[in-house]
């Protein structure tokens, strides 16, 4: 095609590191997946995601995403099949103004939740962390607005009973059932669901990670 270039890509370069997920989130792995950039490994960290008194969620999110990284970077440090990994963690804050709403772990919390949302507006901030071994790492911040519809009491009941609000910031995964409460998003649909692709494919390359290696061979979809 005229004024196309293409770009040589050297398929013979050793194998890139190890790419290590800092979550147990299904969703992130998937999302990683879509884009080839399935991870390697999987290292499910355990911190406590308690706010701080009046932390704003920019702040909360972003630091959750560093400590996940950081305590994923300590559970492989001295396993020497991992400890070269190039470490990808990222948080989710769902909020009404300066107000974190929780992950929700029962039908109350869930309840409470979705009431305050229903016919608002909100904000989902999503901070992602790339690690690198030799301790060099960026980070990326990604905030998305999201308008639900009025809930009625009917849908609301039918919701919870579905389940699906369990572990959930703010009490909903918008690529399930609430996706159907939705009446407007304006930012990224992926960094809702848990990780921004853009960003997140951006910041790897940013860090010297080969993203494009795995688009060179055919996958079917």
């Amino acid at each position: 095609m005229p004024g196309l270039r293409l770009t040589r890509i050297d398929v013979t370069n050793p194998a890139p590191p190890r790419l290590l997920l800092a979550s147990a989130s299904p969703r992130r792995f998937q999302l990683l997946d879509q884009i080839a950039l399935t991870p390697d490994d999987v290292v499910a960290t355990s911190i406590d995601e308690t706010p701080r008194n009046r932390e704003r969620p920019r702040v909360c999110v972003e630091r959750m995403a560093r400590e996940k990284a950081d305590a994923a970077r300590r559970i492989v440090a001295h396993d020497a099949s991992r400890a070269q990994s190039v470490i990808l963690a990222a948080d989710t804050v769902v909020a009404l103004g300066a107000r974190i709403l929780p992950k929700t772990e029962t039908v109350e919390e869930a309840a409470a939740c979705l009431r305050m949302l229903s016919g608002r507006a909100h904000r989902v901030y999503t901070s992602v962390v790339v690690q690198l071994p030799s301790g060099r790492q960026g980070q990326r911040l990604v905030e998305a607005r999201v308008r639900f519809k009025r809930i009625s009491a009917e849908e609301l009941d039918a919701y919870l009973a579905s389940g699906e609000w369990r572990g959930k910031a703010g009490g909903y995964a918008i690529q399930g059932i609430a996706g159907a409460f939705v009446t407007k998003l304006i930012g990224s649909y992926s960094a809702v669901v848990g990780l921004p692709l853009y960003e997140t494919a951006a910041l790897l390359a940013g860090l010297g990670y080969p993203v494009h290696l795995n688009w060179l061979t055919p996958r079917s979809v």
